[in-house]
This record gives C-alpha cells, structure tokens and sequence, in this order.
C-alpha cells in the first residue's frame, strides 16, 4: 500500500498538480501521519478534508496542497533518497523494517502532523453515524410495511435501533474527546488548526 500511495504522489508531482488527495491506506493514523510527513519533502503539504469526500464516510479523503518549492524538495529528496518508491529508505523514517517509524529528530513534526488529522477525522463521526442511523431506520420500515407493524415487531425494531443509536452516541462522545485532546496539543505547539474556524 505504501510503495503504491508513494509512485501516485511521485505522479501528481511530475504532473505539477496543485493537490493530491487520497484516502489512509496505512491502517493506522500515526503512520499515515508519517507518510503526511514524506509527502512534505516531495513538495506536498497536509491540507485537511478534502471537498471531494462523501458527506459521512468512514473513510475520508484527505488533501495535499503543492508547495512553491516542491521541485526542489522532490528533486533533493529523489537525489538522497533514490530506491524510496522502490521499498528503499524514506525521507525521515528510520530504515528497514516497518518504513513508517520516524527518526527522533522529526518525531514532533509528526505528532503535531497526526494531531492535525486526527482534528479533521474526529469532524467526520457525527454525520456519518446520523446518516447510518436514518439509513438503518429506513431498513427496517421497509420490512415491516410489508408484513405488518405489530407491537411485538415495532419493539423488537425499536430495541434494535436504539442499540445503535446508543453505539454512535458513546463513539460521538469518543469523537469529541479526541477532537478536544488533539486540539489542546496543536493550540499548546502554537499551531491554529482547522485555519478556518467555521469547520471546527
């Protein structure tokens, strides 16, 4: 995942593209933080959501805003770091093994990288459980219509939804917490994130 995450980024750079957006495909956020990291020394810069994402999915995309110098940077970095799209060693992270471990000296860079993106995915909980909270009501009616909406059929549907809708309000307050945390490390690091605060 991470060798074909890479070559797309190297590809949207030799096209000179403003953004790149893609989706985490390292399973965990700390290492898609790490590869927000990498993409920095190509020439790309974290952005937050990007407008292309589906209102209330799981699994979101993410921009890269191009920088002024990115030739420079992806040129530096492809001279130092030549068999990186290759599985070799990459900008920052410790060699061999797990490629997505940064080497102490960048490790806040990618924590206050992580705590960005952690802010903007904790925004994503609260539309898409409510949307698969109407969908799942919407399911269920269209059974009962059809075979009748008796007491005992109406409860055990009623049970049924309100175990999800209890599931999405714990994982919202778990949501929030996490947006309040991530947002208390940036505000401490004197970094102002989300930039516009009208998507907070």
């Amino acid at each position: 995942m991470l060798k074909a995450q890479l070559r797309a980024l190297l590809r949207e750079s030799a096209r000179s593209r403003e953004r790149y957006e893609t989706r985490n495909l390292q399973w965990s956020w700390r290492r898609f933080a790490a590869f927000a990291y990498i993409a920095e020394q190509y020439g790309y810069r974290y952005d937050g959501l990007s407008p292309l994402s589906p209102k209330g999915s799981p699994n979101p995309y993410f921009a890269f805003r191009r920088l002024p110098d990115a030739p420079e940077r992806a040129a530096w970095s492809a001279q130092h770091y030549p068999a990186a799209p290759d599985g070799g060693p990459l900008p920052g992270m410790r060699p061999g093994g797990r490629r997505l471990r940064p080497l102490p000296e960048v490790r806040h860079e990618v924590d206050l990288l992580h705590a960005r993106i952690m802010v903007d995915y904790s925004r994503t909980h609260r539309r898409r459980g409510l949307t698969a909270l109407l969908v799942l009501l919407v399911a269920m009616l269209i059974p009962l219509s059809q075979t009748g909406f008796s007491a005992q059929s109406l409860l055990v549907c009623g049970a049924v939804w309100l175990f999800f809708a209890a599931l999405w309000l714990t994982g919202l307050a778990i949501a929030r917490h996490r947006y309040r945390k991530y947002s208390r490390v940036l505000r401490d690091s004197g970094v102002d994130w989300p930039s516009n605060p009208s998507l907070a």
